[in-house]
């Protein structure tokens, strides 16, 4: 059976790609992921056996910056907070210090300003947000003007002018913990972080005392390490964190948009054709 297997889409990081299941498949030829990320393959080994490699960017983008958007106003309302408030049955009128912060006028700095970080730049621009961002490569002049952002050349600039901090990276050595105890001091007493790239991003035992001491306003959080949290965590009992189990691209046309990209790689491969969103070890 094993020699008959050509080509393996990966759905929610399953099948686990390890050496054992490299050397089974003797003609497979191609690996298509179900999403962008790829922090769970080892690229270099796949690539030892000649395998190529391809992801969804395309699929994605909008499903996961609608996410981003998602998180950033509910935090900034203090939706589930309120929301806890308004079925509770000892209710009897909305407290008046429930106040939330506004979006109009904020500033909204961004954290990797690949395909899913310039949508959230559009949306944030149509709710008349300052933008700030910070990438390995600065965006042509035309796309910061299309969206009103402006370059930071150094993450800690970012860092202390953001209201809100959006992080939008894929994980890799590089982008490990790149969030920890002296990112977040640098940031706004006032400021709200949030997640949707790895969890690994940050550093979560910072993270709770950040939040715990008032170091940062709140959190909001796509993805944690691991997932899901154990249920005794102390992030899951902060009432300025609002954790959701990973939605990114979870929206009935992204996942099959991610289908229909991952099918066009797979028949590229087999094809001896370029594979449209080619993967390649760094």
């Amino acid at each position: 059976v094993g020699k008959k297997v050509q080509a393996i889409y990966l759905w929610w990081h399953k099948p686990v790609i390890d050496k054992d299941l490299l050397q089974s498949l003797p003609n497979l030829k191609v690996i298509a992921n179900s999403g962008v990320g790829m922090d769970h393959l080892d690229l270099k080994l796949v690539a030892s056996f000649g395998v190529k490699m391809a992801n969804a960017p395309h699929a994605v983008s909008s499903s996961t910056a609608d996410t981003g958007m998602a998180l950033l106003l509910a935090s900034a309302r203090r939706l589930v907070e309120v929301h806890n408030i308004s079925i509770s049955p000892s209710m009897k009128y909305c407290e008046a210090d429930i106040l939330g912060v506004k979006l109009t006028g904020a500033t909204l700095g961004i954290i990797g300003m690949g395909s899913i970080g310039y949508k959230i730049a559009l949306r944030a621009k149509a709710f008349e947000m300052n933008i700030l961002y910070h990438n390995r490569t600065r965006r042509k002049v035309q796309e910061e003007q299309a969206v009103g952002a402006t370059y930071c050349r150094s993450i800690d600039s970012l860092l202390q002018q953001a209201d809100f901090v959006m992080l939008v990276v894929s994980l890799t050595p590089q982008t490990h913990k790149l969030i920890g105890k002296r990112e977040l001091e640098l940031m706004k007493p006032t400021a709200t972080l949030i997640n949707i790239s790895r969890g690994a991003v940050v550093d979560q035992e910072a993270l709770v005392a950040a939040l715990q001491t008032g170091v940062i306003r709140a959190a909001a959080l796509d993805v944690t390490s691991p997932e899901p949290l154990p249920r005794d965590h102390p992030l899951l009992k902060l009432k300025n964190v609002i954790i959701t189990p990973h939605l990114g691209i979870k929206t009935d046309k992204a996942t099959y948009l991610i289908t229909e990209e991952a099918v066009e790689n797979i028949l590229a491969a087999l094809s001896g054709l370029p594979l449209p969103s080619e993967v390649l070890p760094s």
